[in-house]
């Protein structure tokens, strides 16, 4: 009969707690894992609710907008109002009255239909974000190369020479 010796069971010992807080910390993150997710839906909830309001408020003052077009003897606009009014009516109540699961479900199932409508939708959003950052990083630019005095630079840009280095200033007469 083998007997295990001292250092064999402390390393199983040790073991076995290495394992228990391994799944401790499995755990842990599990639960952390599922109040993000819960966070997520209830923020989804809440946006796609206040989205929804919007949208609808705006099909209202799209359908005060067609009736005005009607009494001044315009259809065709009048028409075309009344019709997008009526799908922003529908998108808003789709978004009111869903909850994030099913929003989260419908997108997956558009994705699955319409892959490249997807792809084209992204390749727009980045290219809108490229744009945006374009613009924000000019502006950044612009406001550093401006800043006052009290930030500590010149009020107005110091041209570079040709070298691409700033001009070497000379004091005294």
């Amino acid at each position: 009969m083998a007997t295990q010796s001292p250092s064999g069971s402390a390393t199983d010992n040790a073991k076995e707690q290495v394992q228990d807080k391994a799944q401790e910390a499995q755990e842990k993150l599990k639960g952390g894992t599922e109040q993000a997710r819960a966070r997520m839906r209830e923020q989804v909830d809440q946006r796609s609710t206040q989205a929804g309001e919007q949208v609808s408020a705006t099909a209202d003052a799209l359908r005060s907008t067609s009736q005005q077009l009607r009494d001044q003897g315009q259809d065709g606009p009048a028409q075309a109002a009344e019709k997008v009014a009526h799908h922003a009516e529908r998108l808003g109540g789709y978004l009111s009255e869903s909850n994030a699961d099913r929003i989260l479900g419908d997108l997956e199932d558009f994705g699955r239909r319409q892959p490249m409508a997807v792809i084209a939708l992204g390749v727009a959003a980045g290219f809108a974000a490229s744009r945006f950052l374009k613009a924000s990083s000019r502006e950044r630019y612009e406001s550093r190369a401006y800043a006052t005095p009290a930030n500590g630079a010149p009020a107005t840009p110091v041209p570079a020479t040709p070298t691409g280095q700033p001009p070497i200033r000379e004091y005294g007469p």
